[in-house]
């Protein structure tokens, strides 16, 4: 079986991982409600489980090199479940930043295939700041 094969519990975790970012992002927009914002955490984390399977979560989440962006995107979770959504955001996005820091590159590739996204993201202003920051980690 390939690593890349999209079987059910896939379909399941991507579908609660794209749940959980709008339900963060609508929580965001309508004045940090808590219940959104901890409602997208958890789908989110559930996603992130299922897609790429509960070993490899904590072994990603549990890296030596990982540990400041566990720690700060755990505490920021707290804060947003027990009622203080705005520092926990914040929290939350620097532990967000830091942890996938390192797929930026493989994202911009990704980007840059999506056929009118792409076209836009050939500009010289945003090759530029991709070719910039291609391969390095968000210092910490």
């Amino acid at each position: 079986m390939s690593s890349f094969e999209m079987n059910d519990l896939k379909k399941i975790g991507l579908g609660l991982t794209g749940f959980g970012i709008f339900f963060t992002f609508l929580g965001v927009m309508l004045f940090f409600d808590k219940g959104l914002l901890a409602m997208g955490n958890i789908l989110f984390l559930f996603g992130l489980a299922l897609t790429i399977g509960p070993k490899p979560t904590l072994q990603f989440f549990m890296k030596p090199q990982n540990y400041k962006g566990t720690i700060s995107f755990g505490v920021g979770f707290f804060f947003v479940i027990i009622g203080w959504p705005i520092i926990g955001m914040l929290l939350e996005s620097y532990g967000f930043v830091v942890l996938f820091s390192g797929f930026w590159p493989t994202l911009a590739v990704f980007l840059q295939r999506i056929p009118l996204l792409g076209w836009v993201l050939q500009h010289p202003f945003f090759r530029s700041l991709m070719d910039r920051y291609r391969g390095k980690r968000v210092p910490v």
